[in-house]
């Protein structure tokens, strides 16, 4: 008996539909899990863009990029709050190097990961003092600079923080109750506006509580930011750290409604503390004792089940992502979710438990 004989425009017509169905499927996935991923609260602060000496080349290495990012998507982390260092990008008056950051930025978007870009620090060839945490000398250069970037990722990134913890003399060190940081921000806001309408601008990240809160609306900057933008850090090993960790964003909101802005949302875009290994020893971080990895698991899950419950804060951002190799020289360098050598921490576990559950919920609704 011969074999029935198969029509090969059937066959072939077929395996196209079948092939243009996988395809469609895959890219619904894709924008589903990218639409999923921007109204997640789940972010992590990480350093990607170093590769630098005074960081120990931390990612130097080839593939090294690639397997943070993979794991981060494992994680179920949505955002990636990251510096585009003014330092690298113009290193010299005029000459721009943006292939790095280029390279980044074509990795997330490609694992569906949205950006919060950090513009900052002074560039030691146009700062007040020569050094990188001194304001710019001439604002309108600084300007210039943020314009650059903005106007090149314009379409994959929509979400801009001026400066890191400008209340701070170790980030801003002419400290002036934030009076010369506003009148920076009011300048980079309407810049960004003109390039892009529809992004968002964040205060830099705010590190010395409610007071710094009321300056920068006592300094006219209510209008010239979309979101506020808030540092949280207190100690796990103290019983009511948690208590306090969510009373700042809702006394933070009642100066926000005090001054009519309440409809805006708050990101914690710095939240976290050291996880120590068995038998690794360091010098404290600032807030006491180091806790153990276990002890740092169990925060994480503190904070991303509590904090991301309160109506006002949209997204939460762990520090940091990856551990540093002797950067801070005490516990600050085991902040990571994962060790330096890309080994998952039980707070990784836990993070990942987290976004799941809340990733569970948000689809039932």
């Amino acid at each position: 008996m011969s074999k029935p004989r198969i029509n090969k425009h059937l066959y072939t017509a077929i395996v196209l539909l079948l092939s243009g169905i996988l395809y469609s499927q895959a890219i619904a996935q894709n924008s589903e899990d990218k639409d999923l991923n921007m109204q997640s609260p789940f972010g992590v602060l990480e350093f990607l863009h170093w590769d630098h000496p005074w960081n120990s080349h931390k990612y130097g290495r080839k593939g090294d990029l690639e397997k943070a990012v993979a794991l981060m998507k494992e994680a179920g982390v949505g955002w990636v709050r990251m510096d585009f260092l003014w330092s690298d990008i113009e290193p010299e008056s005029g000459r721009l190097e943006l292939e790095k950051y280029d390279r980044i930025v074509d990795l997330l978007a490609k694992n569906n990961i949205h950006i919060l870009g950090i513009l900052n620090y002074s560039t030691d060839w146009a700062s007040s003092c020569g050094k990188w945490n001194c304001p710019p000398a001439d604002s309108g250069i600084f300007i210039k600079y943020a314009e650059t970037v903005i106007r090149r990722y314009k379409d994959r990134i929509k979400y801009w923080e001026v400066w890191n913890e400008p209340d701070s003399n170790i980030y801003w060190a002419a400290q002036d109750g934030l009076k010369s940081y506003c009148a920076l921000l009011k300048e980079v806001y309407a810049a960004a506006k003109k390039i892009d309408p529809d992004c968002k601008i964040l205060n830099g990240g705010l590190a010395n509580g409610i007071a710094s809160v009321n300056h920068l609306y006592d300094n006219g900057a209510k209008d010239y930011f979309d979101i506020l933008n808030i540092h949280i850090f207190e100690s796990p090993l103290d019983a009511a750290a948690i208590k306090r960790v969510l009373a700042y964003p809702k006394l933070a909101h009642k100066i926000m409604l005090r001054n009519g802005d309440a409809a805006k949302k708050i990101w914690v875009t710095e939240i976290g503390c050291p996880g120590m290994g068995a038998g690794i020893e360091s010098k404290n971080w600032w807030m006491g004792g180091n806790p153990s990895e276990e002890q740092q698991a169990a925060w994480v899950k503190e904070v991303f089940t509590k904090l991301i419950k309160q109506e006002t804060v949209e997204k939460v951002f762990w520090a940091f992502f990856r551990d540093c190799k002797g950067h801070w020289d005490n516990g600050i360098d085991y902040f990571g979710l994962v060790r330096w050598d890309f080994s998952r921490k039980p707070s990784f576990l836990v993070y990942q438990e987290c976004f799941n559950k809340w990733k569970g919920g948000h689809k039932d609704d």
